[in-house]
């Protein structure tokens, strides 16, 4: 199933969360902390302003973003768990 996200929806794949620390000790999952990083899959047209043009999104798919801990709902797409946003829950764009 292919799924396009709508106006201005971002669809992110999430970065796996670390299960050992620097350490080498084994973070059990109820410890561990949500992902806040992963990679753009597909992004929706934009929004309009108040005259009616089209705003695009400023990222775009393939880039890494940063977002918020609770931003966001998490889906799943064809056996893949992924999370789908809206660009403003996006804190910045790993270059």
């Amino acid at each position: 199933m292919a799924l396009r996200p709508l106006q201005d929806r971002v669809l992110v794949r999430t970065d796996e969360a670390e299960t050992k620390t620097a350490s080498g000790l084994i973070i059990v999952d109820s410890a561990q902390d949500k992902p806040s990083q992963g990679t753009v899959v597909s992004v929706g047209n934009g929004t309009r302003n108040a005259e009616g043009a089209l705003i695009a999104l400023e990222v775009k798919a393939g880039d890494t973003v940063l977002f918020g801990k609770w931003s966001g709902t998490e889906i799943k797409v064809d056996g893949e768990e992924l999370m789908i946003m809206k660009e403003a829950d996006i804190l910045g764009i790993v270059e």
